[in-house]
């Protein structure tokens, strides 16, 4: 393990990392509301897999993977203990070709902040491997608008645009809340949803 793997896996290990609510993102939940999320879906840094959880709850076809097997072993525990049949893998979200598997919908909840600029488009056309023509990205991040400190790099509307050209077109996007326990009443976000051309 390397980077940001490495350093994901230290901070389960270590316990309850301040983005892992124990609950899922309140984002995700207003997503699910609208019904932004269909047929099968992939939720691509699931972490301990609340949002994977709450989606298979409602009926889905879930899948979770995560860099992180600290993380992974967790959100299994929780499934088995939830009697949900949730696959969770461990997996690189920059080779989601691996997964040999075409998935309707994706979730990106605080993934794509964490990666450079290189990495970024590594990404975008990971994703593209991972969704079929026509099927949609739902991604939550850091937004430029949050003051600099604690947390990811924030993004701009232009960087979702720019990693995504050629690939995805970004068909919405509204400000939103991420939700952590560094950031009271939550760090100003970007919900935006990808469509795959």
């Amino acid at each position: 393990m390397s980077g940001p793997v490495r350093d994901f896996e230290a901070a389960y290990q270590a316990g309850d990392p301040p983005w892992d609510l124990g609950a899922p993102q309140p984002e995700v939940v207003r997503l699910a509301d609208e019904g932004a999320f269909r047929g099968t879906v992939l939720d691509a840094g699931c972490g301990t897999g609340e949002n994977a959880l709450l989606l298979a709850s409602r009926g889905l076809a879930v899948m979770g993977v995560d860099g992180a097997p600290a993380a992974i072993a967790r959100a299994q525990a929780k499934a088995a203990a939830r009697g949900l049949a949730v696959p969770f893998a461990v997996a690189d979200a920059l080779d989601l070709a691996a997964l040999r598997q075409r998935f309707d919908t994706v979730l990106d909840c605080g993934l794509f902040h964490v990666f450079d600029d290189d990495d970024r488009k590594r990404y975008a056309r990971s994703l593209g491997d991972a969704v079929g023509s026509g099927g949609q990205v739902q991604l939550l991040c850091f937004s430029d608008e949050e003051p600099p400190g604690a947390g990811p790099r924030r993004v701009s509307e232009w960087d979702l645009k720019t990693a995504f050209r050629g690939i995805f077109v970004l068909t919405r996007i509204r400000p939103g809340r991420f939700e952590s326990r560094l950031h009271a009443g939550g760090a100003r976000a970007w919900v935006a949803t990808l469509t795959r051309l």
